[in-house]
C-alpha cells in the first residue's frame, strides 16, 4: 500500500495496532509489576459499568419500551463475555499494555469480527461493543489514574522477543508520541495525516522512517503481521516475501553505514566553503533531549518546545516550580551553550485535556489551527502565562536562555506580553528570586508577522522562522489533513519569496534570524536558504549531521547570486536542482568529512 513518505530509511518489523476510539486513551507500556494492578483497574471498571447497567434497568419507568431492558441486557452480556474482558486481560499480560490501549485493542480485534458476519443483525451489535467499552474506558479515567511513563530500562524485547516492532494507527495523537519516542518502536503508519502533521515530524526527530496517509491500513494490517515500511519511497509491504525481506535489510545495512560515516562530522566547525561560519542548533522537547544535542555537535538549542511539558497530565498544568526544574536542567545539560524556550503553544494538532477554564476542548473548535492557539492562549490565561515566564527567568540564572514567543501577528499581542514580562519579572524582585536578562524573540510563522516584520523587530531582540506554520497559513493548507496534504509546499515561491524578505529585514536591521521548521533539518533547502543569507538552522539533532555536511560542501556566495533568480522562477525547486549541478564539488570523501 501506498502513503506518504515523511521520514526516509527502511523500516521492518512486527505490526502494533493502536485503534482509534471516540474516547481519548492513553498508550503505553508497563512492567511486570504493574500488570495486576492494570488487570485490577480494568475489573473495577467492569463491576462499576455492571453497576450502572443493573441500576439503569431496574429504574427504567413501566412505560419505557420493552426495547430499551433489551438493550441493556445485551450490554450487561457483552461486558461479562470473557471474548472482551479476558482477551483484554491477555494484552495486559503478554504485551504490557496499559489497560486503556488493551481494551481498545480488543475492540479492534472483536470489531473487525463483526463487520465480517453475514447476518445483519449481529453486525449492527459492534455499535453496542463500542458502546460498552466507551463506558469501560469513562469508568477508568474515573477510576485511580495509573503511571503514565513506561519502566526505566523497558526494550520492545520484553514485549515481543527479539522481533522490532511497528506502530500502526489510524493517528497518533501528539501526547502518545511523546510517549513512543521513548519507547520501542522502529517506524509509523498511520491511516491519516501529512508531511507536516504532528506524527510525521516526531518521526523525523527520532530519525525512523514512517510514512502516513496511507488511508486503510490500521484495517487491512493485523496485529504481528510483518511489515516492511519504506520511508524513502512511500511504501507500505504486509507479510513481505523472504526475497524483499532481505532486499530491505540490506537497504537498512547501507542506511547504517552512511549514518556512521555522518557521525564522524560531530566535531567539525560548520564553514562554508567561502568561509561562513553557520550556526547549527537543536529542536527539544523535553530537558532529557539535552543529551543528544550536545553529542550531535549542536551548538545550542534553538528550539525548546515547552508545550510537551504541559501534556499526558489530564489537565493539570504544570506548576512554576516543576517548569522551572524542567528549564534549568535543559540549560544545564547544555553546559553554557544557549536555550531558546518557546512558550508553550498549545492548540491545532497539540490540545491539552482542558484548553483553558472554561473548559475548551480542541476537538469543539471548528477549525483549531485558526483557533486559540500559541500566544493567544497564552494571553487568555495569564495567572498560566505569568508563572511559565517566571519559571523561564528563572531558569536563566543557570546559563544563557532566550525567550520565543509562537505565532505573533498583532501589535497588542506584542504589548500585553512585554506586560506580562514586565510583571514577572517584577514579582521575581519582590520575591527575591535570581534571574538576568533574556533576549526576547518573535516566531514568524503567519503572513501578517512576516509582512509587519520592520515594526516587530523594535521590539524584540531576534526572529526565528516556524516553516510549518508559515507555509499552512500562506497556502490556506491544513498540515495535518491528508485530502490536502499534497497541496503542502514548501518550495512555493510565496512562500520562499516570504522567508528571503524575513531574513533580508532581519539582517538588515543587525537582529538574529534563525529556521527552527522542518525545512532546516531538510538537505533540499540548506542551499536555498544560505544564499538567502540565513547562517543559523535549528533542527531535531539527528539531523545535524546531514545539514552539516551539506553546509561545508556549499559555496554560500555563489549561491546568493543566484537567488534573484530562484526567486522569480514559477519552479524554485527546479531552478535550485540546476544550480546544484553547476555549484556542487564533487562528493568525496574528504569533503564529506569536512577535510
Amino acid at each position: 500500500m501506498f502513503g506518504l513518505s515523511v521520514s526516509r530509511g527502511v523500516a521492518i518489523g512486527r505490526a502494533v495496532l493502536v485503534a482509534s476510539s471516540r474516547v481519548d486513551v492513553a498508550h503505553y507500556f508497563i512492567d511486570d509489576e504493574r500488570v495486576e494492578p492494570e488487570i485490577t483497574r480494568l475489573r473495577t471498571a467492569r463491576d462499576a459499568v455492571a453497576s450502572e447497567l443493573t441500576t439503569l434497568q431496574r429504574e427504567l419507568p413501566a412505560e419505557a419500551p420493552a426495547e430499551l431492558s433489551a438493550l441493556l441486557d445485551v450490554h450487561l452480556m457483552l461486558l461479562r463475555d470473557d471474548t472482551l474482558t479476558g482477551a483484554t486481560k491477555h494484552w495486559i499480560r503478554e504485551r504490557h499494555y496499559n489497560a486503556e490501549w488493551a481494551l481498545s485493542a480488543q475492540l479492534e480485534v472483536l470489531a473487525r469480527q463483526f463487520d465480517e458476519m453475514e447476518d445483519e443483525y449481529l453486525r449492527e451489535r459492534k455499535a453496542d461493543l463500542e458502546q460498552v467499552v466507551e463506558r469501560l474506558l469513562r469508568a477508568m479515567a474515573r477510576g485511580p489514574a495509573s503511571s503514565f511513563a513506561p519502566a526505566p530500562g523497558v526494550r520492545h524485547r520484553d514485549f515481543a522477543g527479539e522481533d522490532p516492532l511497528v506502530m500502526v494507527a489510524n493517528d497518533i495523537a501528539p501526547a502518545d508520541m511523546l510517549q513512543f519516542k521513548r519507547s520501542v518502536f522502529t517506524g509509523f503508519i498511520t491511516d491519516v495525516g501529512g508531511k507536516t502533521s504532528h506524527t510525521a515530524i516526531v518521526a523525523r526527530s527520532m530519525d525512523i522512517p514512517a510514512v502516513v496517509g496511507a488511508r486503510e491500513a490500521s484495517r487491512i494490517i493485523r496485529q504481528d503481521d510483518w511489515i516492511v515500511i519504506d520511508g524513502d519511497a512511500g511504501i507500505v509491504i504486509v507479510d513481505p516475501s523472504p526475497i524483499v525481506l532481505e532486499e530491505y535489510r540490506f537497504r537498512q545495512r547501507q542506511i547504517e553505514l552512511g549514518r556512521e560515516r555522518l557521525a564522524r562530522l560531530r566535531h567539525t566547525p560548520a564553514v562554508t566553503l567561502d568561509g561562513e561560519r553557520v550556526e547549527l542548533l537543536a529542536n527539544i522537547e523535553m530537558p532529557s533531549d539535552a543529551a543528544a544535542a550536545l553529542d550531535a555537535g549542536a551548538i545550542g538549542v534553538g528550539l525548546f518546545r515547552s508545550e510537551f511539558l504541559f501534556m499526558n497530565r489530564g489537565g493539570d498544568l504544570p506548576g512554576e516550580d516543576e517548569q522551572f526544574e524542567a528549564y534549568r536542567t535543559a540549560v544545564i545539560a547544555m553546559k553554557g551553550l544557549p536555550v531558546t524556550i518557546r512558550t508553550v503553544d498549545i492548540g491545532a494538532d497539540k490540545a491539552l485535556d482542558r484548553m483553558s477554564t472554561n473548559e475548551l476542548r480542541h476537538e469543539h473548535v471548528l477549525n483549531p489551527a485558526l483557533g486559540l492557539r500559541a500566544i493567544r492562549w497564552s494571553l487568555s490565561e495569564p495567572a498560566m502565562f505569568r508563572q511559565q515566564l517566571r519559571a523561564i527567568l528563572r531558569a536563566s540564572a543557570y546559563g544563557k536562555v532566550r525567550l520565543l514567543i509562537p505565532m505573533v501577528a498583532h501589535l497588542t499581542e506584542v504589548r500585553l506580553t512585554l506586560e506580562a514580562l514586565a510583571r514577572a519579572r517584577q514579582q521575581l524582585s519582590e520575591a527575591g528570586k535570581a534571574y538576568t536578562a533574556v533576549e526576547l524573540g518573535a516566531m514568524i510563522e503567519v503572513p501578517a508577522s512576516a509582512l509587519m516584520l520592520p515594526t516587530f523587530l523594535r521590539y524584540f531582540d531576534f526572529v526565528s522562522i516556524g516553516t510549518n506554520d508559515l507555509i499552512q497559513y500562506t497556502l490556506a493548507i491544513d498540515r495535518a489533513d491528508e485530502a490536502v496534504a499534497h497541496l503542502y509546499d514548501p518550495w512555493h515561491p510565496a512562500v520562499l519569496n516570504l522567508m528571503a524578505r524575513v531574513i533580508a529585514q532581519a539582517r538588515a536591521a543587525g537582529k538574529p534570524v534563525s529556521v527552527c521548521g522542518e525545512m532546516a533539518g531538510d538537505p533540499a533547502f540548506t542551499q536555498i536558504l544560505l544564499g538567502m543569507g540565513l547562517r543559523s538552522f535549528s533542527m531535531h539533532p539527528s539531523q545535524v549531521a546531514s545539514i552539516k555536511q551539506r553546509v561545508l560542501r556549499t559555496d554560500a556566495r555563489r549561491w546568493s547570486l543566484l537567488m534573484s533568480r530562484v526567486l522569480a522562477s514559477d519552479d524554485p525547486e527546479l531552478e535550485c536542482k540546476n544550480a546544484a549541478l553547476v555549484l556542487s564539488p564533487p562528493q568525496r570523501e574528504d569533503l564529506a568529512l569536512g577535510g
